[in-house]
């Protein structure tokens, strides 16, 4: 009898658990963050989507010499004015690259290769573009090398996340995010 009544003692406390929760005013939750203030948008021109567009607003520098040097080797690219400063973790990760009609990913890591830190590309067509092995820092010149560790382009920092410049046969060349 005595565990007749213990059994029965068991089961009303549950059920009174299970009612007060029920009746209780619902879940407690943390009290919502405080908005985050943020910087105004830049409201000045905007610029062209495609990033090869003529006056797409980024300065382009050119390649003196003949572009294509000694043994595919790339003339030297001048620096634009409004080159910006990079250091090896600013390139790091997936890019779009872009150079004339191909459009492909690029991908940059820290693993030392000849001549530079390992790169790859996917998707590209142009043969030169989709060779790129290699990727190193020439001061504040972004170089991009072929597995032979030619010379493939050389960019700079125009802005953010942007980087433009020319290939080793002339053609203007984006990297951006």
């Amino acid at each position: 009898m005595k565990r007749a009544a213990k059994m029965g003692l068991v089961v009303g406390l549950v059920i009174l658990a299970a009612g007060c929760q029920r009746l209780s005013s619902g879940p407690k939750y943390a009290e919502p963050l405080p908005a985050t203030p943020t910087t105004p948008v830049d409201s000045g021109a905007l610029q062209p989507l495609d990033p090869n567009a003529p006056g797409a607003g980024t300065t382009v520098a050119a390649i003196d010499g003949d572009g294509a040097g000694t043994n595919g080797a790339a003339g030297t690219l001048t620096a634009p004015a409004n080159a910006q400063q990079v250091g090896r973790t600013d390139l790091l990760g997936g890019w779009k690259l872009a150079s004339g009609a191909d459009n492909c990913m690029a991908f940059m890591t820290l693993t030392t290769w000849s001549g530079g830190y390992r790169a790859n590309t996917r998707g590209c067509n142009e043969p030169v573009l989709s060779g790129i092995s290699a990727w190193d820092l020439n001061g504040n010149q972004v170089v991009l090398k072929d597995g032979s560790g030619q010379t493939v382009a050389q960019l700079y920092s125009s802005e953010s996340g942007r980087f433009d410049g020319q290939t080793a046969t002339g053609a203007p060349v984006s990297l951006y995010r």
